[in-house]
């Protein structure tokens, strides 16, 4: 009949663009996987974090220890993970407190000298994070040639620093622009120092986020730093992100590390390495070699 055709005519063409969408959705699926994979050849790879000094126009900035105290105890940090097997680090500004959302471009800038003189002992895939700035993080990033950038990128927070509405579309354009579109983003989706305004589930968001804003991975945390994420909530987000790296943010411990890295694809650890499991302090090569042994454990059985 000429309905059933009229019908048929309006269809196909949805019926098409529903299977381009589900396509390009699979592409970004799959691309996000095979980007992380190549990046992390091994298993569950734990990320560790290299915690910068207070930089230049913080408050706790040290300016007696002036750039060279910086640099060595950034070195001191980054050969202590290196000898524990490390699956790859990432420079963070962690001791800029108060934390900021416009970062102080002598910050920035001096984070990319530090990195910029460690370059040549770097072994390891590396990463960086100028909290809470994302297009510091871009421009660090490309700047040192970063393997990874990680941010909260998405969402909208009530947070210690104020409203907090990132925008995730001008951060990867910004990182396009750079030229440095193989650099990987790595989407934290539960602000730490914060609360989500919006009434979305955790993972509803993790989902919503992956499908408008094509992270390279989905990063789950703990209320603040150093302290874990519910594992519950990194099984709602896992469970919805099949094809998706969901990596644990926050607070893995010696203790949890086997729990976590069943249900995560990796973790990003910082306090469990340090002396006396204080953010704060130096890396504890003992610690951090400890560490990773549970994780080489964990992968002989995988």
């Amino acid at each position: 009949s000429m309905f059933a055709r009229s019908l048929a005519s309006f269809l196909l063409p949805a019926q098409i663009l529903m299977a381009k969408l589900l396509a390009i959705i699979s592409f970004w699926k799959a691309a996000g996987m095979t980007r992380f994979s190549t990046l992390f050849q091994k298993p569950k790879p734990v990320i560790a974090m290299v915690h910068l000094g207070a930089l230049p126009g913080s408050p706790l900035y040290d300016a007696a220890a002036g750039l060279e105290g910086l640099l060595s105890a950034a070195r001191a940090d980054l050969m202590a993970l290196q000898a524990a097997g490390v699956d790859a680090v990432m420079f963070g500004n962690e001791n800029d407190r108060p934390y900021e959302f416009n970062v102080d471009p002598a910050a920035t800038a001096t984070a990319a000298y530090v990195i910029g003189q460690l370059r040549a002992e770097i072994t390891v895939p590396f990463g960086v994070n100028m909290l809470w700035d994302p297009r510091a993080s871009v421009a660090l990033g490309a700047a040192t040639g970063a393997a990874f950038i990680r941010e909260i990128f998405t969402g909208t927070y009530a947070s210690d620093m104020g409203f907090w509405a990132p925008d995730a579309g001008d951060a990867m354009r910004y990182r396009d622009r750079l030229g440095r579109s193989d650099m990987l983003m790595l989407f934290n989706i539960s602000a730490e120092f914060a609360h989500s305004l919006d009434q979305r589930s955790l993972p509803d968001r993790a989902r919503s986020a992956v499908f408008s804003s094509i992270p390279d991975a989905v990063l789950v945390s703990g209320q603040i730093t150093g302290e874990a994420a519910a594992l519950s909530d990194l099984e709602a987000v896992k469970a919805i992100l099949p094809d998706t790296p969901v990596l644990a943010n926050t607070g893995v411990k010696h203790e949890t590390v086997a729990e976590v890295l069943r249900v995560a694809d990796g973790c990003i650890v910082g306090s469990s390495l340090k002396h006396d499991g204080d953010t704060w302090n130096s890396v504890d090569p003992a610690r951090a070699l400890d560490f990773m042994d549970r994780v080489r454990v964990l992968r002989g059985r995988m």
